[in-house]
């Protein structure tokens, strides 16, 4: 008995080590995470040149925009990419105006997080669907603002935008004449489980974490809605309790580097540098190992979000905060994908979410 219990442990544990160390294959081109780490860092270059890296840093944030271009014909990935950029300005206009109204900042995160996964599934938005847009949301939301620099960083969140959408027009016109593009496929029927129940589950999920995160009074915890979404986010739950361990080791490894960042003598310039050197190590590996690319994903949204107050307080606050904020988004992650691939949880809150929507719909 015992001895088949210990070979079902060491099977487990095999089976686990699997999937963490699992590399997958990419046809991904290097032009493309060069092309991604400029879209990001060229903002961080013109906010240092001009000695504003605050307005860099924000800009920088719409230049993420880039990572959703598709594989399609020009036409297409134009018109997907300024869908995109939209999107993004959409989703840090709402949060940076949530940011004045402290009780609305879970319901207004979580209906953000609701509404852009409906439209994310619908159109069938491709990895990493609806992270970027709550991350701009949480970053605007947990900002330092004043109500007269609202337009102001919206701009300049919005000008982030339109340069990843240049630099993915130079990019494409130049890929295109070394390899054929995609065809853009007819998109697939929207069911009502994919698109409605899936997304409201996702946005309560996030919603609840955020809730959590005001209830331990973290001073700054926009990184636990966004944690919290990419473990969820998994298409089975295998899925996402193979994210979740890749989330949490990543982050600890990564929070690591950035400790190891975060103690040299850096300013304006070497930020910039750095943000341009970690978006293009994480586009290229991000389509291989998750958890690898987390690794350098932990330090690049620390400097996104915290770069124009680094060196100002303790390194060592950031770190701890950002572990722990880790840790509490993906226990919710994962609890929330349990829920989301649980046939029964479908069937009895599904039917009930039904009963809301009016008939004319005919979902």
């Amino acid at each position: 008995m015992r001895r088949s219990l210990w070979d079902k442990l060491v099977a487990l544990l095999k089976l686990e080590w699997h999937h963490l160390t699992t590399i997958n294959p990419s046809d991904r081109p290097w032009q493309m995470p060069f092309a991604a780490a400029l879209a990001s860092g060229v903002p961080l270059l013109i906010g240092a040149w001009f000695d504003r890296l605050d307005y860099g840093l924000i800009s920088s944030l719409g230049g993420m925009a880039f990572i959703y271009l598709p594989a399609t014909p020009l036409h297409h990935r134009m018109v997907s990419l300024m869908a995109v950029g939209f999107g993004m300005t959409a989703c840090y206009a709402f949060g940076i105006i949530a940011h004045f109204f402290p009780l609305l900042l879970t319901p207004v995160l979580g209906l953000v997080a609701i509404l852009v996964s409906m439209v994310c599934r619908f159109y069938r938005v491709g990895v990493p669907g609806s992270l970027f847009f709550v991350m701009a949301a949480s970053i605007a939301a947990y900002s330092p603002t004043e109500v007269l620099q609202v337009p102001l960083k919206v701009g300049l969140l919005t000008m982030g935008c339109l340069l990843a959408a240049l630099i993915a027009f130079i990019y494409s016109v130049a890929l295109l004449r070394l390899r054929a593009s995609q065809p853009a496929a007819p998109l697939p029927p929207a069911t009502f489980d994919f698109v409605v129940f899936d997304s409201v589950v996702i946005g309560v999920a996030v919603g609840i974490s955020l809730a959590l995160a005001q209830l331990l009074h973290l001073e700054r915890p926009y990184w636990v809605p966004v944690s919290c979404l990419a473990v969820i986010q998994g298409l089975s739950l295998r899925a996402v309790w193979t994210r979740q361990l890749h989330r949490v080791l990543g982050t600890a490894l990564g929070l690591l580097l950035a400790w190891m960042l975060l103690a040299l003598p850096l300013e304006k310039w070497s930020i910039a540098l750095l943000v341009i050197a970690l978006s293009f190590v994480i586009e290229s590996a991000v389509v291989r190992h998750y958890g690898f690319a987390v690794i350098f994903i932990t330090p690049l949204t620390i400097f996104l979000a915290d770069a124009a107050s680094l060196g100002q307080g303790n390194p060592n606050a950031v770190i701890e905060a950002r572990l722990f904020d880790t840790l509490l988004g993906c226990a919710v992650g994962l609890a929330g994908g349990f829920c989301l691939h649980s046939p029964k949880f479908r069937d009895v809150v599904g039917k009930q979410l039904r009963r809301l929507i009016p008939a004319r719909f005919g979902v």
